[in-house]
């Protein structure tokens, strides 16, 4: 029961927080800006936001062409379209319930595959600690290079003082978390280790595999479609076109962070994106057209994969 009560509010209150974010923002705009926000739409030069989804489609294909690699070397194959359409239907599920997409692609694989879910799982974990590790790298690199403006802003929203005590409350808190983890011998902290020290395996088994080069070469082609179709969406508007690339790194990495941390960034990617794009000159109505328009769009290709995926797996996995 608690287990549930978990999961409805984990699809509920991400929604709801969408839901009051739409409504803050556009209780705040004044008419003219909503008039902004209309035109913008309107204006948008959509060719630029389907040359984006095309990137992003070649992503999902590296995806799956990337899963073969953990695969064979657990001692299993699988056709590259089922491994397609699980990545499909994962992106798609993630939409409901967070971090659902990784056991519902690793059943998928079961079910079609005849692969174990256990082993399945092991390999999309491994995957998604990588790709950590390239976010974090983005992150750093994003920092470095917008560290003057994302400062600037900081310092504008909270004072020095404040700031410089958050730091070190922060400081604390982390080296308190670390010392627990090395010495506590709480039950959870030693269940953690264990998953931990798994992880670390499953990780390291990535750098041992015959293919860990094409492995890795494709880790990096996904994440620069992503930071990519971000580019390219930029010129859809004249108020974006503009930007630099530092600005556009900000965007892109403050927005996946949304996503990460909501269903599939209902209403807080539009809201962070303008934010960011605000800090560059960019009027809030416009920022928040662009952060729409790259968000449904990314939606739309996820639901149309997702469905697709879902009517096509058993027609081409039909025994004869």
């Amino acid at each position: 029961m608690k287990k549930k009560i978990i999961r409805i509010l984990s699809i509920v209150l991400p929604l709801l927080l969408g839901v009051f974010l739409i409504i803050y923002t556009y209780n705040r705009f004044t008419p003219q800006q909503l008039e902004d926000l209309n035109q913008a739409f309107k204006k948008a030069d959509y060719k630029y936001i389907y040359l984006s989804l095309i990137i992003a489609f070649t992503g999902y294909v590296s995806r799956a062409y990337r899963w073969k690699y953990t695969l064979q070397h657990m001692g299993y194959t699988s056709p590259f379209y089922n491994n397609f359409f699980a990545v499909s239907i994962a992106y798609f599920m993630n939409l409901t319930i967070p971090r659902s997409g990784e056991v519902a692609r690793a059943v998928t694989l079961k079910r079609y595959s005849n692969v174990p879910f256990d082993k399945a799982l092991g390999t999309i974990i491994s995957e998604r600690v990588i790709d950590l590790f390239i976010l974090i790298f983005c992150i750093a690199g994003t920092v470095a290079l917008q560290f003057t403006t994302l400062k600037d802003y900081l310092l504008e929203q909270i004072p020095f003082e404040k700031l410089l005590m958050y730091g070190v409350i922060s400081g604390i808190m982390f080296i308190g978390a670390v010392l627990m983890f090395m010495y506590s011998r709480m039950k959870w902290i030693q269940k953690l280790k264990i998953k931990i020290s798994g992880l670390k395996e499953g990780v390291l088994s990535v750098f041992k595999m015959p293919n860990k080069w094409p492995f890795l070469l494709h880790s990096v082609y996904i994440w620069v479609t992503y930071v990519l179709m971000f580019y390219i969406s930029i010129f859809a508007l004249p108020e974006t076109a503009q930007l630099g690339f530092g600005t556009v790194a900000a965007a892109f990495v403050i927005g996946s962070l949304a996503i990460t941390f909501s269903n599939g960034g209902f209403a807080v990617y539009p809201f962070v994106i303008a934010k960011i794009l605000s800090l560059y000159a960019v009027p809030e109505a416009t920022g928040t057209a662009f952060g729409w328009i790259v968000w449904t769009s990314q939606i739309i290709l996820i639901l149309f994969l997702g469905i697709f995926s879902f009517l096509l797996l058993p027609i081409l996995n039909r025994k004869k």
